[in-house]
């Protein structure tokens, strides 16, 4: 088997090695703006070259962001070439015309390392959906933000603090915007949720907020009251149709989640006959995602065609069914008077409101996040 690797990052660089290691394959090309002088004649700069090879079987594109990312995997899927992908902004965001291609040329499409890096989620996810009608998915799904809220939590610190040691680490880019306000998670979302029930969502259905405002004053308050705050997104499948947030969350102290430390990640399904099911490692690093691309490679070697759902039926997310209580610090507390139930730390406890009631309020709000009732 040939492949072709467009990107030649932190990912690209860990599938190159990792490729090369399984006896039948060859990396015949790799796409790349810069210069790698390592590469000698397998480094080019026009997809042509790639797309314009019988040879080559499989497409594997780390390249991230969307543009050039998109015409490059539909050229190659036209060519009739297999595609590998890690890059969850590109399937997020083209989920249908990717599909649909993959099926109208009759080549796999896989992306298993776009959603929790290393953790084998979308194809344990594609296997209970065989079986089993998924009712709901909920999780940590992104190391980043559960790296500076478990730190927050254990040492007490402040939020820019906490941020910039982990950019030192290599756990938050330099830009960290996509992390911590959510929108790296509402596209793992999208996928999880349009595999897990056989639809097409849009991201910007999706309501969603994030860590930039929490304080450790806040973070010493859930303490005292046997909380702990962790990013979580979910959907579900409800009398309404799909409900679907990606917001911060006050957990109990004895919730799986909240024992989640570090940039790991943790995400679950509960399927009507298997019931719960969780998936607990690495969400990023070159050689865990790296690893879950080179599976796909293999995959694609014995015979795998499909992508991991056959169904994708546009669809609108409802959230008015679902009532939540939340932990709201107002920048002015007049404004949540009404819906106020207790205090906690230095904002308030609201009574069960529905979701979009909340995010039409957020724009009063310094922090929030949805508490858990377990």
């Amino acid at each position: 088997m040939k492949a072709a690797l467009l990107g030649f990052g932190v990912v690209g660089g860990g599938v190159y090695t990792m490729l090369q290691e399984h006896p039948g394959w060859e990396v015949a090309y790799v796409l790349d703006k810069r210069e790698f002088p390592e590469l000698g004649e397998k480094l080019v700069h026009s997809i042509d070259t790639i797309v314009n090879d019988p040879a080559v079987d499989v497409v594997v594109e780390m390249m991230g962001g969307t543009k050039p990312a998109f015409d490059f995997v539909a050229a190659a899927l036209k060519a009739g070439k297999h595609v590998v992908t890690s890059n969850k902004a590109l399937i997020a965001a083209y989920y249908n015309e990717l599909t649909a291609l993959a099926r109208e040329n009759g080549v796999a499409l896989r992306c298993t390392a776009a959603v929790g890096g290393g953790i084998p989620w979308l194809t344990s996810l594609e296997r209970a959906c065989s079986v089993d009608t998924i009712e709901s998915i909920s999780g940590i799904m992104n190391g980043t933000t559960n790296y500076i809220l478990d730190v927050m939590t254990r040492e007490g610190k402040e939020f820019a603090g906490v941020l910039k040691n982990a950019q030192e680490l290599g756990y938050a880019e330099a830009d960290p915007t996509a992390d911590i306000d959510g929108w790296d998670i509402r596209r793992k979302l999208v996928i999880s949720s349009n595999i897990a029930y056989g639809i097409s969502i849009q991201e910007e259905d999706i309501p969603m907020s994030g860590i930039r405002g929490i304080t450790a004053e806040d973070i010493a308050a859930f303490t005292e009251a046997g909380l702990v705050c962790r990013m979580i997104a979910s959907s579900a499948r409800t009398a309404e149709g799909i409900s679907a947030t990606v917001e911060p969350m006050l957990l109990p102290k004895g919730a799986p989640e909240a024992a989640v430390p570090l940039n790991y990640n943790r995400i679950s399904y509960v399927g009507e006959r298997l019931g719960i099911q969780a998936f607990f490692g690495q969400g990023a690093g070159r050689y865990p995602t790296a690893a879950n691309c080179v599976r796909d490679c293999l995959d694609i070697e014995a015979g795998k065609r499909s992508f991991y759902a056959d169904k994708a039926v546009p669809t609108t997310i409802r959230n008015e069914g679902s009532l939540r209580r939340y932990y709201v610090r107002a920048n002015d507390a007049a404004a949540f008077a009404d819906v106020a139930e207790s205090k906690l730390g230095c904002g308030i406890v609201t009574r069960a409101i529905p979701v979009p009631e909340m995010y039409a309020r957020a724009e009063k709000c310094s922090f929030f996040a949805a508490l858990r009732e377990e």
